[in-house]
């Protein structure tokens, strides 16, 4: 059979509708006409509408794993952050902590020198301020080292005080520092008198005390103490000017199987943790010695007879 004659139309199983160039100018067309009223007469907004809210579902689950990387993302770095940001602040208030300190030290320095310059100015006797280098390394002592020597003429037996009262004595003098006794030394004595009743006694140091303790020996079990009086030197001792402050009654025993008192004092100086003292010469120093007369029917010439 001819090839020319053979019917090239496909069999009606495979018959596919209008052509794809028909298609795709039907369809053209028709979006052209659907973009037209949309932008003119908004007729595909209720269709948009009902398709967006049928998809919002699914939107929302393809949406979920972006949304928990993002999440987590900025959840470390936010932590990163804040971990950044929480050490930078606890680094500030040490250092803010630290220098509140030393402005409290300072304050407390500063007070501290005012009360012993109006303390010298006061006294009116020889006086030389001394720093606390440390204290003794003899544990059953009360003694401090202070930087003032005999090179700065610092002597032996010189009364030593602060801002509150006695301190202690100088016991030992190198050339370049000094050793000072506190009140609250076993073996320390000083003599007192009762303020409020002109009554003298003797305090020790009391080592079986707490802190800076002194104790007031040989007084009567009658004696007219009383807690709270103020005791202060005497002065008959020749070392410590009358008047300076020295310690407060703490505490009185009166026992009917002993003749004395058991009265126990605290220091009014800050034994403990002192940084700034006051070195006050001898009272025997300062006392002019007396001068032998020269003239007179028994004066006596040098290398002659009167």
């Amino acid at each position: 059979m001819p090839l020319g004659t053979l019917d090239r139309t496909p069999p009606p199983f495979f018959r596919q509708g209008p052509s794809a160039l028909t298609r795709l100018t039907f369809f053209v067309v028709l979006a052209a006409f659907l973009m037209v009223a949309d932008a003119r007469y908004q007729v595909v907004r209720p269709l948009r509408s009902v398709i967006a809210t049928a998809l919002y579902p699914l939107q929302w689950l393809a949406m979920r794993p972006v949304v928990w990387v993002q999440a987590g993302s900025g959840y470390f770095g936010s932590l990163r952050s804040a971990q950044t940001e929480a050490s930078s602040a606890q680094q500030k208030l040490a250092l803010l902590t630290q220098r509140a300190g030393q402005v409290e030290q300072l304050t407390i320095e500063n007070t501290r020198l005012r009360e012993l310059l109006g303390l010298r100015l006061r006294l009116g006797t020889s006086s030389q301020a001394a720093q606390v280098l440390y204290d003794a390394a003899d544990p059953y002592t009360r003694r401090v080292i202070i930087d003032q020597g005999q090179i700065q003429g610092i002597a032996l037996g010189s009364p030593v005080l602060d801002e509150s009262g006695v301190l202690g004595q100088v016991t030992r003098v190198y050339p370049l520092i000094s050793e000072v006794t506190l009140v609250t030394d076993r073996d320390q004595a000083i003599p007192v008198l009762n303020t409020r009743t002109g009554v003298r006694g003797l305090a020790f140091g009391d080592p079986n005390s707490r802190g800076g303790g002194l104790e007031l020996r040989f007084m009567a079990a009658n004696a007219d103490v009383q807690t709270g009086d103020l005791l202060s030197t005497s002065g008959v001792d020749g070392v410590y000017p009358a008047g300076l402050p020295v310690a407060r009654v703490d505490k009185v025993e009166r026992r009917v199987d002993s003749a004395f008192a058991r009265i126990s004092c605290r220091a009014l100086a800050q034994v403990s943790g002192v940084e700034h003292v006051l070195v006050l010469a001898p009272l025997l120093l300062a006392v002019p010695a007396p001068v032998e007369p020269t003239t007179g029917p028994m004066a006596v010439r040098k290398g002659g007879r009167p």
